[in-house]
């Protein structure tokens, strides 16, 4: 096999994992370490492309590719599952695939932490000194999660969540079936508001879903709503979202997403009493790069024989 190149912008310990499976299997293939952003000044044999995340934390990459794009490459694997964190150009002239599934199940015990952290009052409950005072504690079991947008992390957290006895409800953009048994499919966005106590946003963000949650769609909410969002911050008009909590119907936002990231300091969200913000952590796991190796590897060995990569991207549909 002809000497080339695997340009990575992966983080080390990945790259060195590629390089240790490599080295026996494929020696004349090398890992070549490249810094984050807009990918520029690859080795000239360079085919394959790991990349991370371009417009994030407020920038945003140049509407026009660079000159020359996509310069020898054949295939790009990014380390993330959506695909707005890059610019239109990225997806045009080779096959594109995603990291979906690496972080399915951190992103469900998220959710589930995010839940029980609302119904037992936590870290509110926690005392340091002899004032006790008790609180009700509401009980998981018996409650409704509801879930927009079921694919792999739709999938894991209803598995969780009906383990733990809550019954679940989902509603997807496609028409295929729910994967999960008793799964109950709700006939619109509004009918999965009202019948949520706690609400999952896992859809991607596309033109069409921007702003999906508005005034008209909270205003459907089951009073004393809980949501949970861990998919994009341009989901939810964050306006309309503020209003619903402070005049109802909703109760609570457990949100690690906003938009932008991160909000300005002083934006209300940091502040308000009905609302807990993390810094887009969930899908972050002391695992995240077993995970993303694992799926870099299955789909070099299927590049490596041509056969179909797993997870293309397809930008209209947003993951």
């Amino acid at each position: 096999m002809s000497d080339w190149v695997i340009a990575s912008q992966l983080d080390a310990g990945i790259n060195q994992s590629l390089r240790e499976h490599l080295e026996t299997r494929y020696p004349g293939i090398r890992v070549h370490d490249v810094p984050m952003g807009v990918p520029s000044d690859l080795p000239p044999d360079t085919r394959v492309l790991l990349a991370r995340p371009i417009n994030v934390r407020g920038y945003q990459a140049p509407e026009t590719a660079p000159p020359g794009w996509p310069y020898g490459l054949r295939w790009i694997q990014v380390s993330s599952s959506g695909i707005d964190f890059y610019p239109a150009w990225f997806f045009k002239g080779v096959p594109v695939t995603t990291a979906r599934g690496s972080a399915s199940d951190p992103i469900a015990e998220f959710v589930l932490a995010a839940i029980f952290a609302y119904n037992k009052h936590l870290p509110e409950i926690w005392t340091n000194n002899a004032d006790w005072r008790f609180t009700a504690l509401t009980p998981v079991q018996g409650q409704t999660l509801g879930i927009l947008g079921f694919g792999s992390i739709g999938v894991s957290l209803a598995r969780k969540a009906q383990a733990l006895g809550l019954r679940v409800v989902a509603l997807r953009q496609s028409s295929a079936p729910l994967e999960v048994d008793d799964v109950q499919a709700a006939r619109d966005l509004h009918d999965l508001f009202a019948q949520a106590d706690h609400l999952v946003l896992a859809a991607p963000l596309t033109p069409a879903t921007r702003h999906l949650i508005n005034a008209q769609v909270l205003a459907s909410a089951k009073p004393g709503l809980h949501l949970i969002n861990i998919a994009r911050g341009g989901l939810v008009d964050q306006a309309a979202l503020l209003d619903a909590l402070d005049h109802g119907p909703l109760g609570f936002a457990s949100l690690d997403v906003t938009e932008p990231e991160p909000l300005p300091d002083g934006h209300r969200l940091y502040s308000h009493p009905k609302v807990r913000l993390s810094p887009h952590t969930s899908a972050i796991s002391t695992r995240s790069s077993e995970a993303i190796t694992a799926i870099v590897l299955d789909n070099l060995q299927r590049f490596l024989a041509e056969q179909p990569l797993h997870n293309l991207a397809n930008p209209d549909r947003g993951y």
